[in-house]
């Protein structure tokens, strides 16, 4: 079974799902759904895929029955719409994040995903990293014990540099540091050491001559479910190369990025071991592992198999982020069940 595949939106992270895609001997790019018909036939020039079709009207390619997939690189207000109307025509779905700007959209999906239920995959895409895999890994393995104290930092400033500035810092479209981008840091919290029980949130501008519509700068403090604490910061408007930095204290062993000291697995050890990896430091969505992530849709999709981030999990993460919001909001600690 080859997976045919429709890719709504031609942006930068657009044109990674078209080449992974592509590229994948088990898929096809069967049609680009844009707005704006030329900007389509652009990417698909730019990129060297021929035989793909343009559309500009997305209801009549979710009724298609040749599509077998969704992906959703459309503009977050519209994403939720989109991904109800896909599954009522029994489309599976890849989400790219924030599937939604507000709780009850969120919501209204996930009532949608229960009535028409579909495969579905949310691109918290560097769950697909491979400094994730090994630390995974090695939770998994009892290398750290009980995750107490998890500590993720999203820092990328995304400046007038990047095409999608133009939108991104606008309340309307961007929402909040966290929703923008720090969301990504919320969700390794939760894969590393699971369920956040309650938020308290802060946030700050940077310089008095941003743009930014809303505080470009978020510190959160979360419980975990576990017993333990976690903490998260996000900022889009930072002088400091890309960072994504991942601490993780476990019983047994801890965490800095890819270095490692467990003596329970390293008897001995004196020091934090390397383990030489691809790191998530880069804020180019080409470093980004969409292959890897549609590699595994696909066999999904082909062998009814379970997907490491489908919609229900990535629904616990985007409600901590909400949660994060409602905090800085409010100025409230928010509890969630």
């Amino acid at each position: 079974m080859t997976v045919k595949f429709a890719v709504a939106g031609t942006g930068w992270v657009a044109g990674e799902y078209l080449k992974a895609i592509h590229g994948h001997a088990g898929a096809q790019v069967h049609t680009v759904v844009t707005s704006d018909r030329g900007r389509g036939e652009a990417k698909l020039t730019e990129l060297g895929l021929e035989g793909v079709a343009v559309s500009t009207d997305f209801e009549a390619v979710v009724q298609n029955p040749e599509i077998d997939a969704i992906v959703l690189c459309s503009m977050p207000g519209v994403r939720p719409q989109q991904a109800i109307l896909a599954a009522q025509h029994g489309k599976a779905l890849i989400l790219e994040k924030p599937m939604a700007l507000d709780l009850a959209s969120m919501d209204r999906m996930g009532e949608a995903l229960a009535k028409y239920p579909v495969k579905t995959a949310v691109s918290f895409v560097l769950r697909w990293n491979p400094t994730f895999d090994m630390i995974k890994a090695l939770i998994d393995d009892n290398a750290l014990g009980r995750v107490f104290m998890a500590q993720v930092d999203y820092w990328h400033h995304i400046g007038p540099h990047y095409d999608q500035y133009r939108w991104n810092i606008t309340r309307e479209v961007g929402v909040s540091s966290i929703l923008s981008a720090g969301c990504h840091a919320v969700d390794a919290v939760r894969y590393f050491a699971g369920d956040i029980t309650e938020v308290t949130a802060y946030s700050c501008g940077t310089w008095s001559d941003s743009e930014y519509e809303y505080d470009p700068n978020a510190i959160a403090i979360f419980k975990l479910a576990n017993g333990g604490i976690g903490k998260v910061s996000s900022s889009l408007e930072c002088k400091t190369p890309y960072k994504f930095n991942i601490h993780l204290l476990g019983e047994k062993g801890s965490i800095m990025d890819n270095q490692l000291f467990s003596t329970t697995k390293l008897p001995g050890q004196t020091d934090y071991a390397t383990i030489p990896t691809i790191l998530p430091n880069s804020g180019d969505v080409s470093h980004h592992p969409f292959v890897m992530e549609i590699h595994e849709f696909v066999d999904a999709l082909q062998h009814d198999k379970a997907i490491r981030c489908d919609f229900q999990e990535a629904y616990r993460s985007m409600r901590a982020c909400f949660a994060i919001d409602e905090s800085i909001a409010t100025g409230k600690t928010i509890k969630l069940g």
